[in-house]
């Protein structure tokens, strides 16, 4: 939830210092609008998989990513918004409490979709509370630029599952679109995470 006394943090500045060196064992998916720009603007890759029209499915998709492979570190970013829409998969994380699922939410209190409208984290909703309430052991937060290289390490190292909270500014960067055809982001993202013979199953 936004207060007015508390500093906000440049979005795209603060995606690209988490995700700065990526290794290839990370496994990102990012949900539909700023937080697939600001991935996709990180860095092209084919372990980035993209859900650009199925808002409220970021959660729930890295949840059973991280389930199918354990051995892989794998990191959701999503908006306040796209969470809340499948608020209730923060409850089944911390069920399940996948120790190598970490979720970054980037908090702007509007709807950047639709024209900037408040949303309810701008109003009532305290997602990093939700999530603590959920049961997810770890839950940071973060408004100043300062915090980031620490969170970029939790976000890497920290056993999960983790929920990082970051409050950011309304402000919309440049669109940096991703290939959008679904199918294709699919198999490039199964070929890959798996090779070459997953393709032929």
């Amino acid at each position: 939830m936004h207060t007015d006394n508390k500093p906000r943090l440049e979005r795209r500045s603060a995606i690209l210092k988490l995700l700065a060196n990526r290794t290839q064992d990370l496994l990102v998916v990012a949900g539909l609008g700023s937080a697939i720009w600001d991935v996709e603007t990180a860095g092209e890759n084919p372990l980035n998989f993209y859900l650009l029209g199925a808002m409220g499915s970021v959660v729930p998709t890295a949840l059973g990513l991280a389930a199918a492979q354990p051995d892989k570190r794998v990191v959701a970013f999503t908006g306040d918004s796209e969470l809340s829409m499948g608020l209730y998969s923060l409850a089944t994380v911390g069920w399940r409490k996948p120790s190598n699922l970490v979720i970054v939410c980037l908090d702007n209190g509007r709807f950047g979709e639709t024209g900037g409208q408040i949303s309810h984290t701008g109003v009532n909703l305290d997602l990093a509370g939700v999530a603590r309430a959920s049961g997810l052991p770890s839950v940071h937060q973060a408004f100043e630029e300062s915090e980031i290289d620490n969170l970029r390490h939790v976000m890497l190292k920290e056993d999960g599952p983790v929920f990082i909270h970051l409050l950011v500014t309304a402000d919309m960067p440049p669109v940096n679109m991703p290939i959008r055809n679904g199918q294709i982001g699919l198999t490039r993202f199964r070929e890959a995470l798996l090779g070459p013979e997953a393709l032929k199953e």
